[in-house]
């Protein structure tokens, strides 16, 4: 079965394997497990795990460590039955910001 022409502007990368992540409000009112199956620059494709169906899911966090400090604002795309279409709203910072340094009154030598 074909998918047709690729309609994508970005290089997507495909895993050999599963990726965990997960979709959450922007609000934390709810999270959904996903297995994310390709990735590009502005985008992903995700595989839901459960039913999305009463979410409101124009825009929410794809939550990509366990931890919850990895994750992508974003916005919904396209549904089909169990597959997802993400757009990242924000670009990714290749620089962290400068930090300010704590003032401290004693210098450890």
């Amino acid at each position: 079965m074909s998918e047709g022409p690729e309609k994508r502007k970005r290089h997507r990368v495909a895993f050999t394997r599963e990726v965990p992540v997960r979709i959450q409000a922007i609000d934390g009112t709810w999270s959904r497990q996903c297995v994310m199956l390709d990735v590009a620059e502005d985008g992903a494709k995700l595989l839901l795990k459960d039913s999305v169906e009463s979410l409101r899911l124009k825009e929410f966090f794809l939550v990509l460590s366990t931890t919850g400090t990895a994750f992508r604002r974003c916005e919904l795309v396209w549904i089909n039955g169990c597959e997802m279409g993400v757009q990242f709203l924000e670009k990714v910072l290749t620089k962290l910001p400068p930090r300010a340094a704590p003032h401290q009154d004693t210098h450890e030598v």
